[in-house]
């Protein structure tokens, strides 16, 4: 349903109703900026989202060395290849995508991490952009193993100690040679006294695709009075519907911490942050997130899950992981409006989640978004068609302060000047209450606009 407009907004009911773009067209109809928009340090001809934000400065986590290297997978001139090293006794932990056709890079971590004496003593991470090699059978298989065997090789390690991940097109086996023939350079690089900020933005942009800015996080929490320090990086940007996972993540503190605990922690935090931010819902091959602890702070061992000396380094672990979400949104392929949905009076946890998600994958209230059009009635429609329980007669819609709806119909305070002058903003909340119950879920999504339709019909270009 749409609330009644006053005359004076000069645009027809059926105008809005049948052309969710025209908003959005019209605005790009304006006259050109002589100054030509910074290009994406990725893919050529993407210029950054208008959302983007500054990649941090990043201090010295011990226990880690980064280098990348041009492999060749893509034609343009930039490093595809990203290289991790860290110290003997690292503990790790990953999630992966629940996707029914995986990749092999997520199959040979998940085997390892999962096996006996999973997640300790890893030693490396290995990570390629412009190929997935996903849906390639044996042949990929054994490229990832033969990855990790020439790795470990070099490292002095076993081949399980080396986790692999991979990013690009789907389809396409990867050529393992090229990361082969590049080993040596990268360890060069390894050994180089190269700062650990300038490290970890080197990666970032390393493991870009679509990607328009790199992304990354950093925090220091302390345990038992020694400092301790997390850093992360991600890429993502399309086939951004997260189910375990996001697109590619790595995060890496100098805490010491056992496997099974990394994974508690990694399972607790990922639902609520990288599980509850989308792009476009499609949930990629690929997901993969991997948290590494090297031990090189100096902060006793961990060992044991709900250990009370954790409660500020899962506060600090929590917020680098949701930064690194929110990072991926604001990068959604076209995006222009950073958003908020929230979901209230819901009848369980589950069911407010669902609602959210509903909402934020909507394609109609993503284009009206980016139209920058109030329509709640399309907020209305994506509740209903959950079948999730709903009253009808206590829903109530809000964007930011403005009341559109309440207790099932029009606010009587409705007021489309100002509520049009609020999605004027490039981050804008929802929030809904379905008066259902009392459980609530929080989803970040984008608007979707014309520039997602021609990002990805030449992806492979």
């Amino acid at each position: 349903m749409k609330p009644p407009k006053p005359k004076s907004t000069g645009r027809s009911s059926l105008e809005k109703a049948f052309d969710p773009f025209t908003a959005a067209l019209k605005r790009g109809a304006k006259p050109a900026d002589p100054t030509p928009a910074p290009a994406a340090p990725g893919k050529p001809g993407l210029e950054i989202s208008p959302l983007a934000v500054p990649f941090p400065v990043i201090g010295t986590v011990g226990g880690v060395e980064i280098a990348t290297a041009r492999a060749g997978f893509y034609k343009h001139q930039r490093d595809d290849l990203v290289v991790f090293r860290f110290a003997r006794g690292t503990s790790c932990a990953g999630v992966f995508t629940r996707h029914k056709i995986g990749s092999a890079p997520v199959d040979w971590c998940r085997r390892h991490l999962d096996g006996d004496e999973g997640g300790k003593d890893v030693r490396a991470l290995v990570v390629n952009a412009g190929c997935a090699n996903a849906f390639t059978g044996k042949p990929g298989a054994d490229a990832a193993r033969r990855t990790a065997s020439e790795v470990a090789k070099r490292f002095g390690c076993r081949q399980r100690d080396v986790m692999l991940a991979s990013t690009g097109v789907i389809g396409v086996t990867l050529d393992d040679r090229k990361i082969a023939t590049r080993l040596g350079e990268v360890e060069t690089r390894l050994d180089a006294d190269t700062p650990a900020s300038d490290q970890w933005t080197a990666a970032a942009r390393g493991i870009m695709t679509t990607d328009t800015f790199p992304k990354g996080s950093y925090a220091e929490c302390r345990i038992e009075g020694h400092t301790v320090r997390i850093a992360g990086i991600a890429k993502g940007s399309g086939m951004i519907a997260p189910d375990m996972a996001t697109m590619l993540a790595f995060i890496v503190t100098d805490a010491d911490i056992h496997p099974n605990v990394l994974r508690a922690m990694l399972g607790l935090h990922v639902r609520t942050t990288f599980n509850s931010v989308t792009v476009d819902g499609d949930t990629s091959t690929n997901d993969t997130c991997l948290l590494f602890a090297t031990g090189a702070s100096g902060a006793p061992r961990i060992g044991r899950v709900g250990d009370r000396r954790l409660k500020d380094f899962s506060r600090a672990l929590d917020g680098v992981m949701l930064d690194l979400a929110h990072q991926l949104v604001r990068d959604g392929e076209g995006a222009t409006k950073f958003v908020k949905v929230t979901v209230d009076g819901a009848a369980s946890p589950a069911s407010a989640r669902k609602l959210a998600k509903s909402i934020a994958d909507s394609p109609l209230v993503k284009t009206a978004l980016a139209g920058e059009d109030a329509n709640w009635g399309r907020v209305v429609m994506a509740v209903g068609k959950t079948e999730e329980p709903v009253d009808r007669d206590r829903l109530a819609i809000r964007f930011g302060p403005h009341v559109a709806a309440v207790d099932g119909a029009p606010s009587p305070s409705y007021d489309e000047a100002r509520m049009s002058a609020y999605m004027k903003n490039a981050e804008i909340d929802i929030t809904v209450d379905v008066g259902a119950g009392r459980a609530s879920a929080t989803v970040w999504t984008c608007d979707l606009t014309k520039r997602y339709i021609e990002i990805n019909g030449d992806y492979r270009s």
